[in-house]
């Protein structure tokens, strides 16, 4: 499973693959909810944009607090060193 190229891919990008399965999953909701209401062609692409703008800006708000990034980690580290350090001071 490791070696499966979906799933590198999907190791190597976690928010933009988290987007797609969130954009997907919310463009299924919207075409079988708005699917009687009449809309037409335009209407249906300005639609389906703004949800997957809207998936788009989930993902990038809940990665706000990713401690995945290196530099996230990096300033983690050195806040639990400040703070061991102060505790062993005392």
């Amino acid at each position: 499973m490791e070696n499966n190229p979906a799933v590198q891919w999907v190791k190597q990008r976690p928010r933009l693959s988290a987007w797609v399965v969130l954009a997907a999953g919310m463009v299924a909701l919207l075409a079988y909810e708005a699917r009687n209401v009449g809309l037409l062609p335009s209407q249906w692409i300005a639609l389906i944009v703004a949800t997957i703008l809207v998936a788009g800006a989930c993902i990038w708000i809940i990665s706000w607090e990713d401690k995945d990034d290196p530099e996230d980690e990096a300033e983690v580290s050195a806040a639990e060193g400040a703070a061991q350090d102060s505790e062993a001071a005392v």
